[in-house]
């Protein structure tokens, strides 16, 4: 099954001049199924994973997630997928500094209104698997290098299962051993 189909998009930026960050892009994804974007800086591949990533819709063309066009979402619909079926890792990471990295990690599974010892072991599962030392889990995240927020960032991504995972410069801020 595909995961992801976009047919044509466009995405336009309409200021005192007309940018346009994509231009006819088409392409699928199948569930499973790993792929990189690259390209230069501001070739577009931030504003192709916010569409991806329900954070914006194309200004033309169509978004397919596991069959359901995008476009025609409610903000609320949107919101749901965002939630459940979508885990992002932003170059900035977006961690709150004054939470600690086990609340940074644990916030998407209180939003989806999971029992505490279920949210506590599914954040455990999660920072073991992004190889982030136990010793730092209750530190604020201000307090942690750029490569250890880089970790937080991938076990939050990570901790409610997505069907998809979008990361923007994911290696970054990691050394060349954890990276």
């Amino acid at each position: 099954m595909k995961l992801i189909e976009c047919k044509n998009i466009t995405k336009v930026y309409k200021n005192e001049v007309e940018t346009w960050a994509l231009r006819g892009i088409s392409f699928s994804v199948e569930e499973g199924e790993f792929v990189a974007i690259v390209g230069p800086s501001g070739s577009g591949k931030s504003t192709l994973m916010h569409i991806l990533g329900c954070l914006d819709i194309p200004t033309s063309g169509e978004y397919f997630l596991e069959g359901r066009e995008i476009s025609k979402l409610s903000e609320d619909e949107l919101a749901e997928i965002r939630k459940k079926k979508i885990g992002f890792v932003f170059q900035m990471f977006n961690l709150l500094p004054r939470a600690t990295v086990f609340k940074n990690v644990e916030l998407p599974l209180i939003y989806e209104g999971l029992p505490k010892k279920e949210r506590e072991e599914k954040v455990k599962e999660a920072l073991k698997a992004s190889a982030f030392p136990d010793e730092f889990w209750f530190h604020f995240s201000n307090q942690l290098s750029g490569g250890m927020q880089q970790r937080v960032a991938i076990a939050r991504a990570l901790v409610n299962n997505p069907k998809l995972i979008l990361a923007d410069e994911p290696t970054g801020n990691l050394d060349s051993k954890t990276g």
